[in-house]
């Protein structure tokens, strides 16, 4: 890299100059595939035109078409960003690096979360300068959303914003060694919906070679919709749109009119005869796969991916404190959470009273949502991927609780994010109503645990004993850091027995 006082990177694409920032420099807005129109919304992601001269990379760009996403009382802005920044041209990334250049140091790539629906690299939490700092070149991605990026149309392929990340990392491959990269050394990582597509990168073959680790933050391996639970989300949106349900009719339509009609979509019955909704009528988008990515993964699909993966104490409590669904839950809110997620409900109930007898039924309800949603997935995705020793998995929870909204957040959904980018001095996530509250987290706990991902980017190892099907090591973050085995057996076990053909419950944690 040299040294004009804006650095200049020349990618196989065209030349961009980027900005220098305490020693770092970031690019931004650089494209990976090109811009998606009209019908080429609905088909794989093509390569980008190259272009002559420098392209300006220091200002954020456009991101995918979506709609503005609140949560009730909780200041999510600075997760989802401020909604939809419009431009053509949003299939693009941002890369942070040491100024030093050099070739071989480890390269992130970041998959952001927001429902399939929502999200983008302009949020403040994804600001890659201490992974530049602390010698990781940091990538951020954009990828397709909503109806152009997952709606399951007849005459598409399915999973396009998959497809877009799987192009990001061929991207990363070609170019990542300009930037100082190691294309050898590439983390995949995600977190909410980001972290469900990593799981699906996992378990895609296309993929493989083009990454080395993967850590999965509050994801499934259970995730995907089956082909026929898409149909339905698909037949709704068709409707909303008036339409034929074909990739000919919806090329014909605004990305505006998708983003409307994708925001109509919500509580659709997605429950068949043989499958829960995976996502409980959160998001009516996901992964479409008839085979769920812990699943592919268990026969072997990315055996050599070391692979850190995990979920927060509390992730249910993000869908409910801050809608005031929380203090005010019912034993009959616990029994319909329970029987949205599994074919045993009474059962299901009944181990969660017994491993939490002085539980409110707010908490339960929490602890059962977030298990439905991230928990049975996680210990699936880390169960098959561990029965391949071939690499290395590894088990964490995030545990540190936030005081926002009068004490009730606590350990929520994204809750970590802050942490592992190590941003939890920013002073828009403080405050009554914000991430992390009005208390001051623990001096170290966004030190050690940004550390900690850098460390196993470097060297797939996180500096705790691997997870296999016999301990299920697991690394409990907060204050303090403390291993233990299976810390939440019993829960566990409750959500992989086999008797249903919902895939869901029939996995085995030991293929």
């Amino acid at each position: 890299m040299n040294h004009h006082p804006d650095p200049i990177v020349t990618t196989a694409q065209g030349a961009v100059r980027g900005l220098r920032r305490d020693g770092t420099a970031a690019f931004l807005n650089i494209p990976y595939a090109a811009p998606p129109l009209g019908g080429g919304r609905f088909q794989p992601p093509l390569p980008h035109e190259p272009w002559d001269g420098v392209r300006d990379a220091t200002a954020p760009g456009p991101n995918a078409p979506q709609s503005e996403r609140k949560l009730g009382s909780v200041d999510m802005s600075t997760y989802f960003g401020n909604g939809w920044s419009h431009g053509e041209d949003y299939l693009t990334v941002n890369v942070w690096t040491p100024e030093a250049g050099g070739g071989d140091l480890p390269a992130m790539v970041f998959v952001h979360g927001g429902g399939f629906v929502a999200g983008s690299t302009r949020s403040v939490l994804y600001d890659g300068s201490a992974f530049a700092r602390d010698g990781v070149v940091l990538v951020t991605l954009n990828y397709r959303l909503g109806i152009a990026g997952f709606l399951d149309i007849p005459g598409a392929p399915a999973n396009r914003g998959l497809l877009d990340v799987v192009a990001a990392l061929r991207w990363v491959q070609e170019n990542i060694a300009a930037f100082g990269g190691d294309p050898h050394n590439v983390t995949l990582f995600g977190q909410s919906a980001g972290a469900t597509i990593v799981g699906g990168v996992l378990a895609t073959p296309e993929a493989t070679g083009l990454f080395r680790r993967a850590i999965v933050q509050s994801g499934s391996g259970l995730g995907a919709f089956t082909t026929e639970q898409a149909a339905r989300v698909t037949r709704a949106a068709a409707r909303a749109l008036g339409v034929e349900p074909h990739i000919d009719t919806f090329a014909e339509i605004s990305d505006a009119r998708l983003v409307e009609a994708a925001s109509r979509l919500a509580g659709l019955d997605l429950q068949t005869g043989t499958h829960h909704d995976p996502l409980i009528g959160l998001s009516p988008f996901s992964l479409v796969l008839d085979t769920q990515p812990a699943a592919s993964v268990a026969v072997g699909v990315s055996a050599d991916i070391d692979l850190l993966i995990g979920t927060n104490t509390e992730e249910g409590n993000l869908y409910l404190v801050p809608v005031d669904k929380y203090a005010t839950s019912t034993a009959g809110d616990v029994d319909d959470a329970a029987a949205r997620s599994h074919p045993d409900p009474a059962r299901l109930v009944e181990t969660y009273r017994k491993t939490r007898p002085e539980a409110s039924f707010g908490e339960l309800r929490s602890a059962i949502m977030g298990d439905a949603l991230f928990g049975a997935g996680s210990w699936a995705l880390a169960g098959a991927h561990a029965a391949h020793p071939q690499s290395a998995t590894y088990a964490y929870e995030f545990a540190w609780r936030s005081q926002a909204l009068n004490g009730e957040l606590g350990s929520a959904h994204a809750m970590e994010l802050p942490f592992v980018f190590d941003l939890a001095h920013l002073p828009q996530l403080h405050g009554p109503a914000a991430l992390l509250g009005t208390d001051k987290p623990p001096a170290d706990l966004a030190t050690r645990m940004h550390e900690t991902w850098v460390r196993f980017a470097g060297t797939g190892n996180p500096g705790w004993d691997p997870y296999d099907n016999q301990r299920r090591s697991t690394m409990r973050i907060d204050a303090e850091w403390t291993q233990t085995d299976d810390p939440r057996g019993q829960e566990r076990q409750a959500w992989s027995r086999p008797s249903s053909p919902d895939l869901r419950t029939t996995f085995k944690d030991t293929p």
